[in-house]
C-alpha cells in the first residue's frame, strides 16, 4: 500500500493525436493526478510525414509517428512519472517501447464485460492489405473502463489493474481525452 505521500503523487497519463487537414498529426498529454486535476499538459507541433517516410516506412507510420515521434517526444517533456500511460489511439500503443510504465488502450464502452470486450476490440481496428495487421490485443475491463493492451505486453495488464484497483470504479478513464483534444483546438487557435 503507498503510503500517503506517495498517493498524493500518483497520477495518471492520457496521450492523444488528432490528424488535421491543415496542419498535419497534434499530440497531446495530459498528467491528471488520481482526483482527475491537471499536473501537467504538453502538445506537439504539428507533424506531417513526408511523401519519402510514406513510401519508406509503409504500414509502420502510424506507429512511428505515433508512438516514437509524438508519444515519446511528450513522455520525455514530462516531470511526473504516471502510474499508467492510456492512449484512445492505436498506433500509439507504439509509445510502449519508450516509457517505462504501463501503457493502455481505452476502448469505446459497450456496456457489458467479458466476451463482448474482446470483440469490440477487434471491431475497433482497422484492417486492410494496404495498412497490415494490427498487432493482436489483449482487452480487458477495469471497473467501467474497457482496456486492451498489445499480447506481446500482456504483463501490463496485471500491473494496470493492480496499479489501479483503488480508482477501478470511480475513473471514467475515457473522459480527458475530450479535454485533450479541446486544449489542442484552443492552443491551436491561440497560435493564428
Amino acid at each position: 500500500m503507498a503510503s500517503r505521500g506517495d498517493q498524493s503523487k500518483a497520477s495518471l497519463g492520457f496521450l492523444t493525436v488528432i490528424q488535421d487537414s491543415d496542419y498535419g498529426l497534434l499530440g497531446g498529454y495530459l498528467i491528471l493526478n488520481t482526483a482527475g486535476r491537471p499536473e501537467e499538459f504538453h502538445c506537439t507541433a504539428p507533424v506531417r510525414p513526408s511523401r519519402a517516410q510514406q513510401i519508406l516506412y509503409g504500414p509502420t507510420l502510424e506507429p512511428y509517428l505515433y508512438g516514437e515521434q509524438i508519444g515519446r517526444t511528450l513522455a520525455a517533456r514530462s516531470k511526473a512519472q504516471p502510474l499508467v500511460l492510456c492512449t484512445d489511439r492505436g498506433p500509439a500503443l507504439a509509445v510502449r517501447e519508450h516509457v517505462d510504465m504501463p501503457v493502455a488502450l481505452v476502448l469505446p464502452g459497450d456496456g457489458e464485460a467479458g466476451d463482448g470486450a474482446t470483440a469490440s476490440c477487434e471491431s475497433h481496428w482497422r484492417l486492410d492489405k494496404a495498412h497490415g495487421r494490427q498487432p493482436p490485443l489483449v482487452a480487458f475491463r477495469l471497473g467501467k473502463n474497457q482496456l486492451a493492451v498489445p499480447a506481446t505486453m500482456s504483463c501490463d495488464r496485471e500491473a494496470i489493474l493492480q496499479r489501479l484497483a483503488e480508482l477501478a470504479e470511480c475513473m471514467d478513464l475515457a473522459e480527458p481525452f475530450g479535454r485533450i483534444r479541446e486544449a489542442i483546438e484552443e492552443a491551436r487557435r491561440g497560435g493564428q
